[in-house]
């Protein structure tokens, strides 16, 4: 079987393929929810079905082809490692199981989260919370590897961008996400139908609203390394200790967040 054989990618059989493969396959499920969007006129509380499914998929976009540039780094026994290949093979299986569940929902004109309706809908939902720990634990497994790689091709505040971003996404997130998994929905108060919401974004712009700091969450695996690179570049002498200091920030400003999507305040009132 060839190297570029994309089964053998997805599940970790060719290091230097594996989420580039996921990053492809992602943009695929992108590009097929955008055009149903444009094909098909139903919607879901006002909004088109296809959204969540669009949202996820340019999501796990972003996740993946940050992985994998990350990959590309690590040392070549260290990228073919078993530690890399069974996270590949844990990612790749939660990504594939949940995409295929918010896309059958979406086809069927149904939430997909917080649709407790049916004992088949509770199941369904947590496995997918299921699904969503095992994501964000093997982005923490993989700054982990890529901090102990001693050979990887990382200047000091890029490693250092690279641990404590993608470890920072997961502890946040798990936070985040875990408490708005529980909590029936986004809001914190009042969002009636038709209410104003914050354009692009769809967040609410009259309640608290729990979107925010899970997209910050999500987003340190991206922020904390470009600081780092870029202070490489730079030629900083104190790269790994303002990353730190930036992590710290960074952490402080998602916590704001989740307090005021918690106190009811939205993140930019839209009366």
């Amino acid at each position: 079987m060839s190297v570029s054989d994309p089964q053998m990618a997805i599940v970790g059989g060719s290091p230097s393929a594996r989420y580039e493969t996921l990053t492809i396959l992602s943009a695929i499920l992108l590009a097929l929810a955008l055009g149903w969007s444009l094909i098909d006129p139903r919607a879901i509380d006002g909004v088109s079905v296809w959204i969540k499914p669009l949202k996820f998929s340019l999501s796990f976009v972003v996740v993946f082809a940050t992985i994998a540039l990350v990959e590309r780094r690590l040392s070549d026994g260290v990228r073919g490692g078993r530690t890399m290949a069974i996270d590949g093979h844990a990612m790749a299986a939660a990504f594939l199981a949940e995409m295929a569940y918010i896309f059958y929902m979406a086809a069927r004109g149904e939430h997909s989260h917080f649709n407790l309706t049916t004992p088949f809908h509770e199941t369904m939902y947590a496995l997918m919370g299921v699904g969503a720990v095992t994501l964000i634990a093997g982005i923490a497994v993989i700054g982990w590897v890529a901090y102990r790689d001693a050979r990887a091709s990382f200047g000091p505040g890029l490693r250092e961008g690279i641990w404590l971003g993608f470890v920072t996404t997961f502890g946040l997130t798990f936070l985040v996400a875990g408490y708005l998994s529980s909590s029936g929905g986004p809001f914190v108060g009042l969002h009636p139908p038709g209410a104003s919401v914050i354009p692009l974004f769809g967040w609410s712009g009259v309640a608290g609203d729990l979107r925010p700091a899970h997209f910050a969450s999500m987003h340190a695996m991206q922020v904390l390394p470009l600081l780092g690179l870029w202070l490489d570049r730079r030629g900083s002498g104190n790269a790994v200790g303002i990353v730190r200091l930036a992590a710290i920030g960074y952490g402080v400003a998602t916590l704001l967040l989740f307090a005021q999507a918690l106190l009811g305040l939205p993140l930019m009132r839209l009366d």
